[in-house]
């Protein structure tokens, strides 16, 4: 498969949309730390079982999936701090109110060049741990093809 910019595009939508659904229920107490473990492991996954089910992207070789794995994950999460990150600061700074107080103070009280940095590192860390499960996911693709012949 060479990534085209169709499907680059493709990816890009879905995991902007992920990323800005799971930045909303992130500020959701109790339910924020399952939607952002979701958003740190399994966007990949999503991502490309929609791409498979749609019949957009045909995974070839494990390299492909690594590949998409990478860039939702990355992309994902940029999206979740560009509706995080904001909706979390006026919560916290005008209504006093927050959904994990530790990570709220840091937010509010952080200057902007800081919030830059610390979400493209975890940006990073997204993009290389949707990376693996993307990994994952293309031989449970290939377990199930192999089961359904």
């Amino acid at each position: 498969m060479q990534m085209d910019l169709i499907l680059l595009k493709q990816i890009s939508i879905l995991s902007v949309l992920f990323g800005g659904i799971i930045g909303v229920l992130t500020l959701i107490p109790y339910l924020g730390t399952f939607a952002f473990i979701f958003l740190i492991c399994f966007i990949a996954p999503l991502v490309i079982w929609l791409l498979i089910e749609n019949k957009c992207i045909i995974l070839e070789k494990v390299q492909d999936s690594i590949v998409i794995g990478a860039i939702s994950g990355f992309i994902a999460f940029v999206a979740f701090s560009l509706i995080y990150v904001p909706v979390s600061i006026v919560l916290m700074r005008f209504f006093g109110i927050s959904s994990n107080y530790g990570v709220s103070l840091m937010v509010a009280n952080a200057n902007f060049f800081l919030l830059t940095v610390i979400a493209l590192f975890l940006g990073v860390v997204g993009a290389t741990v949707n990376a693996f499960s993307g990994f994952l996911t293309y031989y449970v693709a290939e377990l199930i093809n192999n089961s359904k012949r």
